[in-house]
């Protein structure tokens, strides 16, 4: 594993012509990379201190569409600029792209050179440096699960995304014959991401026709973020170059599974892990089942950024390994959260409720806000739930977007940790977001009613 680039060894790569383009990058509230490819000569002249970015970046959707009401940028403002700063301990090569390196940038209020607090890498450095002020570092990991597809990108957008086809023919959850079959994309991947820098455990097939999954090992929330975004944007570019599409689409057909995105965490003091406690039955500290606590008291009101779009919520159906309660268990997959490791070191919880679509930086710091304030406030942990975590009816995951508005909105917890600005912020997102599909005429609604309504 190459790992991150010194900013010296970029000059030096520079010169001997090894590296000639700097992509620099901000992440979107989408999850995804945008920014700028910068001759190399000129980023490492100057760019490297600073460029900048049109703010409509971080006030759009899927689409790259300019919604009106949000408060943080308007035509009527004039859509001005953020700063672009590249945070250089992120820079690393990209050999999937021929001499090519890439830099995540932090994004900074052009008048005052502050963080922009609705920036999804700023949420998630406010959340780490308030666990810093109570003596703890946050070590996250996050699984990336995705279909790959026969068809090409440029196929498929020409088909109007009809006729899909997965590039197995049947469920390959572990199938090491059927992944052969995807190593030109998958083992690219994997040595790719390696040389990048990140940390690559595994890839195997999951529990459906043309559904992957990578796993990324386990780090400090910040890098594990980054980890995420850049792992999912190679992947599309791997697969791209490939001849394939693949989707991160939580749901792409109500007849399969769909995709998630499992967020393990644990909390750590002076390099020792903090949720263990030998004496308990089930390895679990004090700390940690306050902090477990905190994140299922307010599921509901973080259910948003795991779920952002309509379609994240046609995930949750029973008896599809995707939960539909806010409940806990040991080591069950039913539930939305469960215990992993129990009775070791490696004691953690796993959030099973985010799907493949969210944004890795709004996922990790809100469920960090919710732990951070079940431990000030030394929350109680009911018993987990033993069995079959489909079969009761309390606890629920909104059910739909709207849902998910509604006690996103109204969340004392999440306004009091990130600020009125930055909850009115996303609630705008999530209203775009239904506002657009509310004046959509879908192929069902066509198909079921058009002669016999």
């Amino acid at each position: 594993m190459s790992g991150p680039l010194s900013f010296e060894t970029l000059k030096s790569q520079v010169a001997t012509g090894e590296v000639d383009t700097v992509l620099a990058c901000l992440v979107d509230m989408q999850g995804r990379l945008m920014g700028k490819r910068f001759h190399a000569g000129h980023f490492i002249a100057s760019a490297w201190e600073e460029t900048h970015c049109c703010n409509y970046l971080l006030a759009t959707d899927l689409e790259m569409s300019t919604p009106e009401g949000f408060a943080s940028t308007s035509w009527e403002k004039g859509y001005g600029d953020y700063v672009m700063k590249p945070d250089l301990s992120t820079l690393r090569p990209m050999p999937w792209l021929e001499g090519t390196v890439m830099v995540l940038c932090d994004v900074l209020d052009h008048h005052t050179h502050e963080d922009v607090p609705h920036s999804p890498r700023a949420m998630l450095k406010t959340q780490i440096k308030r666990l810093e002020g109570l003596g703890f570092d946050a070590m996250m990991a996050t699984e990336l699960e995705f279909f790959l597809f026969e068809q090409s990108f440029e196929e498929l957008r020409k088909s109007g995304y009809r006729n899909l086809v997965p590039i197995s023919g049947y469920n390959e959850d572990y199938n090491i014959f059927q992944t052969t079959k995807e190593e030109h994309v998958m083992r690219p991947v994997r040595n790719h991401l390696w040389n990048a820098g990140l940390p690559i455990e595994n890839s195997k097939g999951e529990a459906e026709a043309g559904q992957e999954e990578l796993n990324i090992k386990y780090a400090p929330a910040l890098d594990t973020a980054d980890y995420h975004t850049i792992a999912k944007h190679a992947i599309k570019e791997i697969a791209w170059a490939k001849g394939h599409a693949v989707s991160f689409l939580s749901k792409w057909d109500h007849d399969r599974v769909g995709s998630s995105s499992h967020v393990h965490q644990s909390l750590w003091k002076d390099g020792k892990p903090a949720f263990y406690d030998p004496s308990d039955s089930l390895g679990m500290s004090q700390l940690m089942k306050h902090y477990m606590a905190g994140l299922l008291k307010y599921a509901p009101d973080y259910t948003y950024f795991l779920a952002p779009y309509i379609n994240s919520y046609k995930r949750f159906q029973k008896g599809t390994f995707a939960p539909t309660r806010t409940i806990w268990s040991v080591d069950n997959r039913t539930a939305g959260f469960r215990l992993c490791g129990e009775g070791s070191k490696a004691v953690r919880v796993e959030c099973r409720v985010g799907g493949s679509d969210l944004n890795p930086y709004l996922a990790m710091a809100v469920q960090l806000a919710a732990g951070i304030k079940g431990i000030e406030d030394a929350l109680d942990l009911a018993p987990p739930t033993v069995g079959d975590a489909y079969a009761g009816d309390t606890g629920l995951i909104p059910q739909t977007l709207r849902d998910a508005y509604v006690t996103l909105k109204a969340s004392d917890m999440l306004r009091a940790a990130f600020g009125d600005d930055v909850i009115d912020h996303y609630a705008r997102a999530a209203e775009v977001e239904i506002e657009d599909f509310d004046r959509v005429v879908t192929d069902y609604e066509v198909a079921r009613g058009f002669e016999r309504a």
